[in-house]
């Protein structure tokens, strides 16, 4: 369904992924903020408590997956030459799940009795959405390595919330599991490597070469990189439920592989660019690659050393923000400018008064906040590294303001 005239047909209604964006940031912001007291728990490996499972899941579910939706209503037509299913799905779909992130967040926090309920309700906003990418990538006709990206990571979030309901079933009191530590290692890394890190594995192969002007290159690397990094990751889940760590270490070699194979896939398809100097936020993107490829190297020697529940807390915390966070917020800083003029300027393109993609963002400013955050992963690191609090509070503080700052420019290009 279109719902804006003269779109094209597989254009979506800009209104449908800015729904999830700006929720998105809000929540990004928020749980950047809630953070900032949270020094104390976060360094001295405190981890699992209600405070934090709601900061996780504002940032995991509220910011991560909210503008992951956003985006991935826009690019998929794109991507996959369709149109979405149906818009009209899409804004109810967004409105059930911004319900449900908000009180399962809070939930956690405040009320574990109501996670069933609430986790039920995330649960049917993400049912809408994988039905809405399902009948739209169902309309593709020609399959591809970024389908099976895209797919098995779609597959990976249902089983991530399905596991996710399990477990507030647990901590509600409502299922007692004797399993309990499995379920949840197995709800993270299916969240963290197999939803997320395979998306952005996917979407990399559509917005480097769009970005950098990409072309001639092979894809052929891709297939492996896709087969190691599912087999890692089962690996490794198996692990969790046989306790044998000859099987968590195969699985972390298998994703370190897969991971290591991909930046060179990425470097191979930057070195057949057309455009000589790269936008700052794709660096920014391209450097969150290095990130996640230099975690995974640090899950990979640590799996066979005698890994603590506090190292394995510290490593999903930098492994999120470095690759996961860092990687959205580049691409993003990329795509609402193109998104915005697209929409607004593309017809008046050549009359007077009408700003370039470049006057929409202010990549000085960009530039500015990634070199901030870059600062305050190196200041995580540190912290926890040495257990120092005061430190922590410090970095947190300043990367809160950073994500505040870096969410109001986004925002502030729709005014322009």
């Amino acid at each position: 369904m279109n719902m804006m005239p003269g779109l094209s047909k597989t254009e979506t209604n800009i209104k449908l992924p800015f729904s999830f964006i700006i929720y998105s940031l809000l929540a990004f912001s928020a749980s950047q903020i809630i953070l900032i007291f949270s020094g104390d728990f976060l360094t001295n490996g405190a981890f699992r408590i209600p405070p934090l499972w709601m900061v996780a899941h504002l940032l995991v579910l509220g910011w991560a997956l909210m503008v992951a939706m956003g985006a991935m209503y826009q690019l998929v037509p794109v991507a996959f030459l369709t149109p979405i299913w149906n818009e009209t799905f899409g804004f109810i779909q967004f409105w059930i799940t911004a319900i449900g992130i908000t009180g399962f967040a809070l939930s956690l926090a405040f009320s574990p009795k109501l996670t069933m309920i609430t986790g039920f309700i995330t649960l049917i906003g993400v049912l809408m959405f994988l039905y809405q990418m399902a009948m739209t990538m169902k309309k593709q006709t020609e399959k591809n390595i970024l389908t099976a990206l895209v797919g098995t990571a779609l597959v990976c979030l249902l089983l991530t919330i399905l596991f996710g309901i399990f477990l507030a079933a647990s901590v509600s009191g409502h299922l007692p599991l004797a399993n309990h530590v499995a379920l949840l290692k197995t709800h993270i890394i299916l969240g963290i490597a197999g939803w997320f890190s395979l998306l952005i594995f996917g979407f990399s192969y559509k917005m480097v070469p769009m970005f950098s002007l990409a072309h001639g290159f092979s894809m052929k690397l891709s297939k492996p990189i896709y087969f190691l990094y599912i087999f890692g990751l089962l690996s490794s889940i198996l692990s969790f439920w046989t306790n044998r760590s000859i099987l968590f270490q195969l699985g972390m070699m298998l994703l370190f592989i897969s991971f290591s194979l991909f930046v060179w896939h990425i470097k191979q398809i930057i070195k057949k660019r057309l455009k000589k100097n790269l936008d700052k936020p794709f660096i920014f993107s391209l450097v969150a690659i290095i990130i996640g490829w230099i975690m995974h190297l640090v899950a990979l020697i640590s799996s066979f050393i005698s890994i603590s529940p506090y190292l394995f807390g510290v490593i999903i915390y930098l492994y999120i923000i470095g690759w996961i966070v860092f990687s959205i917020m580049g691409y993003l800083y990329k795509i609402v400018p193109f998104l915005w003029w697209t929409y607004k300027y593309s017809k008046e393109m050549g009359q007077p008064n009408v700003p370039t993609l470049k006057q929409l963002m202010n990549e000085k400013l960009g530039t500015i906040l990634f070199i901030l955050c870059l600062i305050c992963f190196a200041g995580f690191a540190v912290s926890f590294s040495f257990k120092l609090a005061g430190l922590y509070m410090f970095v947190q503080l300043l990367f809160a303001v950073t994500t505040v700052v870096f969410s109001a420019t986004v925002v502030s290009i729709l005014k322009k």
